[in-house]
């Protein structure tokens, strides 16, 4: 077994603001990993790792022992390791510090998949590719990395949310629908598994239109996310297939790397799956399944749009709007990252801004209505 490191428990260091640095632990069972990814998360000045451990058992101790005194913000938790392995680990880390962020480090692959998603709800925060060297070395890794981090904390930490600032333009409101919708379509990324494992549930088992959803999400995660939603006891989800006709009452996920666009067949609406290049850097992207959401439904579509980093779904959303549709944010406050539901806010194109926790019943209110 690899030795591991770990720091003492110190007084919580602050950067030059004033402010508490943000405290990251590091449970990988290589010693190269942990290195590398304490150097890349050091690098931010708002950083501080305070734990680098090499098993399960080793972070519960680490945990359990900073709790009460300078706790660890985020955990970024290896599931494959010696001794404990991370989903072994999960719930006595979760115990010893029920406020803990832990950040699964998930194989792209079905098991890896299958299990990253079992620990989101087992009270896991979010996941991440398991991390080699050359992936730590990636812009794009780093930079979702730290978001996603930057994101829990602020949900963690309480009142540590700035003011809006006095210059930012207030957020404009819409009037909602002008028909009834024909379709419920979701757009959602950082953050967005928890978020939907909260919001699905909450529509319940007999809603009136289909529901289509795009997650950014690799291929090999798409269908063990719609595996997990289906399993939650409302509607029924599944990835969607090339042709199939959208039925009131079902979910409709966009495969990995296909978008997911929606056509009109006389009065049937079907799923449309295409390799085009991607949106926004993204395949699938929320874009074209609002765009083309909103000529095939003649604007009657209820558009939610779930945190997540960047702005894809704002493009879509304008059209939907601008053929009679409506859409609703959720909020920053609960929001992981506030990057699509805030730049549809920004543009003013809401109906609504609203915590997770109010989005569903806003919902069923727009459709009954």
């Amino acid at each position: 077994m690899i030795a591991a490191s770990t720091t003492a428990a110190t007084p919580r260091p602050a950067t030059n603001g004033g402010e508490a640095k943000i405290r990251v632990a590091i449970c990988d069972d290589s010693l190269v990993i942990r290195g590398a990814l304490a150097r890349m998360l050091e690098a931010e000045p708002d950083f501080a790792v305070v734990a680098r451990v090499g098993d399960g058992a080793q972070a519960v101790a680490t945990i359990r022992r900073l709790a009460t005194t300078t706790p660890v913000d985020v955990l970024i938790l290896d599931i494959e390791m010696p001794v404990l392995d991370g989903m072994a680990a999960l719930p006595q880390l979760l115990e010893a510090d029920p406020g803990l962020r832990v950040i699964m480090a998930s194989t792209l692959t079905t098991r890896g998949a299958e299990i990253a998603l079992r620990a989101l709800r087992l009270g896991a925060a979010d996941y991440v590719p398991k991390p080699s060297t050359a992936m730590i070395a990636d812009d794009s890794f780093r930079r979702e990395l730290i978001a996603k981090i930057r994101g829990l904390v602020r949900l963690r930490r309480s009142g540590a949310r700035p003011a809006p600032s006095a210059s930012a333009p207030p957020v404009a409101l819409r009037p909602g629908l002008a028909r009834p919708p024909r379709l419920l379509a979701i757009g959602s990324s950082t953050g967005g598994p928890q978020a939907l494992f909260t919001l699905i549930p909450a529509l319940g088992k007999a809603l009136s239109v289909p529901v289509v959803l795009t997650q950014h999400m690799p291929a090999t995660f798409t269908p063990i996310l719609a595996e997990h939603l289906g399993r939650l006891g409302g509607m029924p989800c599944a990835e969607a297939r090339d042709g199939e006709a959208l039925q009131p009452g079902h979910i409709y996920l966009a495969p990995g790397d296909r978008h997911l666009l929606i056509q009109r067949d006389a009065t049937t609406l079907r799923a449309r799956l295409s390799t085009d290049p991607p949106v926004n850097f993204c395949r699938p992207a929320v874009d074209p399944m609002l765009q083309s959401a909103a000529s095939a439904c003649e604007g009657r579509v209820l558009v939610v749009m779930l945190t997540g980093m960047g702005h894809d779904g704002r493009e879509g959303t304008s059209a939907v709007v601008a053929a009679g549709g409506a859409a609703i944010a959720q909020d920053e406050e609960s929001s992981v990252v506030w990057g699509m539901p805030g730049a549809i806010a920004q543009a003013k194109l809401c109906h609504a801004v609203l915590p997770l926790a109010r989005i569903a019943p806003k919902v069923l209110e727009m459709i009954r209505r």
